[in-house]
């Protein structure tokens, strides 16, 4: 059991206030629910190779819905075949891959997001490209099960770490101040996670899919950081 005095600093009041003002922004329409559609098609489809241009165009519309394909971004230069070998990659992987979720943060699950972020990046990025936003936001959108490190999550984090991690790279620090993050304010967390739902890309209506945790965290330092 920690001690108060090493995860207070940890605990936020603000997170109902911080994630609902995101979930203002989630409208069938709204570019937000993009990792809806995106998460949802990842974790219901048993075969991603069966339609493996449909798969493709899932990931990759997300990302580009969330900003990967803008400015720079060497993504520019591709088309939806680029996703091709990251799709294959992720359908080979065991499917309780999809059961990781900062609730069940060990040594065992964090290694195996790790694995999976060194070999995604590897299928993904080639020469040298910047990797650290891009790969998570694959690994939020398809497994939803680590918050995508953009730029509004990281300055959030870094003040909340108070210099234990500088967030930028995923690695076992990183990783173990976001396990503590949810550990310090798990009932708010679990709670947010179980009263949101994804949205289903034909109706529009929500689905019996709930947020990761992860996700939820993933929220609040994006609204936060922004």
């Amino acid at each position: 059991m920690k001690s108060s005095s090493e995860t207070h600093h940890l605990i936020r009041n603000d997170i109902v206030t911080e994630v609902e003002k995101f979930k203002t922004h989630s409208h069938p329409e709204n570019r937000y629910t993009s990792f809806d559609y995106c998460y949802n098609y990842f974790l219901t489809t048993v075969d991603l190779t069966k339609d493996i241009e449909k798969s493709c165009l899932a990931l990759g519309f997300y990302l580009a819905s969330w900003g990967m394909l803008r400015g720079s971004s060497f993504l520019l230069q591709k088309s939806t075949k680029h996703f091709e070998q990251t799709v294959r990659y992720i359908s080979d992987l065991d499917r309780s891959v999809w059961k990781i979720d900062v609730d069940n943060y060990n040594d065992h699950t964090i290694q195996t997001i790790l694995t999976i972020y060194k070999e995604i990046k590897e299928c993904l990025i080639h020469n040298g490209n910047a990797d650290l936003t891009l790969t998570t936001k694959v690994l939020l959108g398809v497994f939803g099960f680590l918050p995508a490190f953009d730029n509004n999550f990281c300055n959030t984090f870094r003040v909340i770490a108070c210099g234990q991690c500088g967030f930028r790279r995923v690695n076992e620090k990183s990783l173990t101040i976001i396990q503590k993050f949810y550990e310090a304010n798990m009932n708010v967390i679990d709670n947010m996670a179980k009263q949101t739902f994804t949205t289903d890309f034909i109706t529009g209506r929500k689905t019996k899919i709930n947020y990761p945790k992860a996700k939820i965290i993933d929220m609040y330092g994006f609204t936060v950081g922004r």
